[in-house]
């Protein structure tokens, strides 16, 4: 149990810069916009191009399923603050999107990383509950990046601190190159006997996974992105009460992570995701489509309905593949969903010109979800109480 609590606790530290740089483009595109003069379709496209980048991060799992989780992990932790600092110095919008473009899928990496290991090396009673727990520990790292983000308010370029920032996370690295050990099921199965059949990964799971990734991620990429621009264009909020708001209606969903992961370990993943999924997707629409206290209440009890549904949807990602291609696994269906979201991000962009209103917008990529949330209900196994090598076997015993 302590050294439980000890990788739990390296874990949620690694989470923070990962938060943090994954959160960064998301909440200074508009301004950086602005900076450059560039149109809401400009912001839903270089959105989507940052995301593309994700196709890096299957291949750079690949290497973690042959030298180990560990050393990807700390490789990503010292280059993605870096990286993600060059966006400071950006002397035009495609610099900016470039740094990124390179920067975000280097933390997605960290994030695939500590999902792999928390799979690995927390029991199985605890499995889900420690994904909900990194993840409020991560809402630290977001949550500096909406901190700062009144800096941008400051001049026109008053966005570009909040990437130079981006270099405080750097002492992270440190600690987790000195801390950090591989998990002890890659080691158990890179010791299995030469000529032992390992596990392969199953194409029916990996669909699965990958459909419901790509269908969630076309609504919350779109949402997500898209809500700064619209307290500013839609209920003319400044930098100041984007950061407020932001802050108030997220806070509270670290109630619906801790729920979430106790619902998922204790009474099991699966309904529990597709109800508080379709829950949590209605009422963001009812955010998007409202003002004033109605908005602000939907899009907290929103938030923590899809706080509910984060641990009890997200361990699915590691337990359905064995442990000699879980992080190939778990990379290929992040990848996915952030395929997903730049489709959302296009097309939410594209109606944005043509007229349309968010609610509109955000009313028909609900749909997407919507379907997830029946694939879930339907299609996913019941995962809970069970151990990995029961879920996933690593040996291929046919």
């Amino acid at each position: 149990m302590k050294g439980e609590s000890r990788v739990l606790s390296l874990l949620a530290l690694a989470s923070m810069p990962f938060a943090y740089v994954n959160t960064l483009f998301t909440q200074t595109v508009s301004f950086a916009a602005d900076e450059f003069g560039r149109s809401d379709a400009d912001i839903g496209f270089a959105a989507a191009i940052v995301r593309w980048g994700v196709l890096v991060v299957p291949p750079i799992a690949l290497f973690a399923d042959r030298i180990g989780r560990r050393k990807i992990l700390v490789a990503a932790a010292w280059a993605a603050p870096v990286l993600a600092a060059g966006g400071a110095l950006a002397p035009t919008y495609e610099w900016l999107v470039a740094s990124q473009v390179v920067a975000r899928p280097l933390a997605l990496v960290i994030n695939v990383m500590i999902l792999v290991m928390l799979t690995e090396e927390m029991s199985r009673e605890t499995r889900a509950r420690s994904v909900g727990l990194v993840v409020i520990a991560s809402s630290v790292g977001a949550g500096l990046a909406v901190a700062f983000l009144p800096l941008a308010d400051v001049t026109t370029s008053g966005w570009r601190w909040l990437y130079a920032l981006s270099l405080v996370w750097l002492p992270v690295a440190f600690v987790l190159q000195r801390q950090l050990r591989e998990t002890s099921r890659f080691v158990q199965v890179h010791s299995i006997a030469h000529g032992t059949p390992v596990a392969r990964v199953s194409r029916s799971r990996l669909a699965v996974q990958i459909s419901a990734a790509f269908l969630t991620s076309v609504f919350i990429a779109a949402a997500s992105v898209y809500f700064v621009n619209y307290l500013r264009d839609v209920r003319n909020y400044d930098a100041l009460m984007v950061a407020v708001f932001t802050v108030a209606t997220t806070i509270p969903a670290a109630i619906g992570l801790i729920i979430g992961g106790r619902i998922a370990d204790q009474r099991g993943r699966r309904i529990a995701g597709a109800v508080s999924l379709a829950i949590g997707v209605l009422l963001v629409v009812v955010a998007y489509a409202t003002s004033g206290p109605t908005m602000w209440i939907a899009e907290i009890i929103g938030g923590i309905a899809l706080g509910i549904s984060f641990p009890a949807l997200g361990v699915y990602r590691g337990e359905m593949f064995p442990t000699a291609h879980r992080s190939t696994g778990a990379a290929t269906v992040t990848a996915t969903g952030l395929i997903g979201g730049s489709l959302g991000l296009v097309i939410a962009g594209r109606l944005l010109d043509a007229g349309w209103s968010y609610a509109q917008i955000m009313g028909l990529l609900a749909i997407a979800p919507l379907v997830v949330a029946v694939i879930v209900f339907v299609t996913f196994p019941e995962t809970a109480h069970r151990e990995l090598e029961e879920i996933s076997p690593d040996v291929d015993h046919s």
